[in-house]
């Protein structure tokens, strides 16, 4: 109840009457700050690292979202959601305003429709669903991720997301530019040459201790000549199948990611990447322990030896009220080695990376430290 009467005080401060008629306003927002230390670099003359560093277990957040009653069922909604880093004050997500999340759109016994930037329905899934909920040096991304496999967030889209029938609903989405360029400020281009379209396609099942959903996706880029991909009419397509399921005593998850690339006419420009996930998180009072086990295959056209890469991750989280919560996390990647006598092989590289930060190389990690939510 403070919570929506301070936000709406404020938002009548700054924006006077067009605010105050908006039948509901929220402020909320998140701040992580911990230590992390990160070792074992793919590059033998880089040492290890020391850090304090903000987003380990979730993204540094401020967001305002709300609504307005238009009568019959019908409500406008929006959300503005600006990333930013802690412990330096600097913009997160190459320095927008709100970068995170930028929507408007309606609901309704229909279900909701809306438009802007928002995640895609593939990563809300596995998020979900990931012991480590995306998060801190365990999170799957790590080991899941390739070229345009892990495209988190969408530019320029448009999403429907169905009522839930006993459990069941469809999320659907199309953006006509997910390729941010600073020269274009991430819109669509003339002619839509170097943008990237995107389908997307998720039917879930959630319903008490059970959560399944499949995710299905497809990435077009049109006379793309970017230092992010570097051929024409590049297509890449993935889907996602993920499960978990609640017993209590013990909550166990499992992902399978299959992901194609084909970025060009030659054969060795087709590649896939087969990941797979198995976790579980253990909860006992309140305290909660994850642990997780990942592993990536990396095969192309004209070399069918696998290049892999595994990684074992195991965390603790404290819960010392309901906003504010301790955590702790280890975890370990091991690559294929591409020198020399094993240059034969698709090199496959992973590192352990946390949820704002990205440390090139390193491929073991520990961190530990603590997250408010208001």
């Amino acid at each position: 109840m403070r919570k929506k009467t301070l936000a709406l005080a404020i938002a009548a401060a700054f924006s006077g009457a067009a605010f105050a008629q908006q039948s509901n306003v929220t402020i909320y927002g998140l701040i992580d700050m911990g230590f992390s230390h990160r070792g074992n670099n793919i590059n033998a003359h880089t040492g290890s690292q020391n850090s304090i560093d903000s987003g380990v277990t979730a993204g540094n957040r401020l967001g305002f979202k709300g609504s307005e009653d238009l009568g019959n069922g019908l409500k406008a909604i929006w959300q503005l959601e600006a990333g930013f880093n802690a412990d330096t004050g600097v913009s997160q997500q190459n320095g927008r305003l709100f970068g995170r999340h930028a929507s408007l759109g309606l609901s309704g016994a229909f279900g909701t429709v809306q438009a802007g930037r928002f995640y895609t329905p593939r990563y809300i899934l596995i998020s979900d669903i990931d012991p480590f909920k995306a998060g801190t040096v365990g999170r799957y991304t790590d080991v899941f991720k390739y070229g345009q496999s892990d495209v988190t967030r969408v530019d320029n889209a448009i999403a429907y997301v169905s009522p839930s029938f006993s459990g069941f609903n469809v999320t659907a989405a199309y953006s006509t530019n997910t390729n941010y360029s600073a020269a274009t400020g991430g819109q669509e281009t003339l002619g839509n040459e170097t943008d990237v379209r995107a389908i997307a396609l998720m039917p879930r099942y959630t319903n008490g201790p059970l959560d399944v959903g499949f995710s299905w996706q497809d990435l077009k880029a049109k006379n793309v000549n970017t230092a992010n991909i570097d051929k024409s009419d590049a297509t890449y397509k993935q889907w996602t199948l993920g499960a978990s399921y609640d017993f209590g005593m013990v909550k166990l998850a499992a992902v399978y990611d299959n992901y194609k690339a084909d970025s060009g006419k030659a054969a060795d420009e087709k590649e896939k990447l087969k990941s797979w996930l198995l976790g579980a998180t253990v909860p006992f009072g309140k305290n909660a322990v994850q642990i997780a086990y990942h592993q990536s295959k990396l095969d192309d056209k004209t070399d069918k030896s696998a290049g892999k890469s595994k990684k074992w991750a195991l965390g603790y989280t404290y819960e010392l009220s309901k906003r504010t919560s301790f955590y702790a996390a280890y975890a370990k990647t091991t690559n294929d080695n591409a020198k020399n006598a094993h240059a034969d092989k698709v090199q496959r590289k992973s590192y352990v990376d946390d949820s704002s930060n990205s440390y090139a190389g390193y491929q073991s990690g520990f961190q530990f430290g603590l997250k408010h939510k208001f």
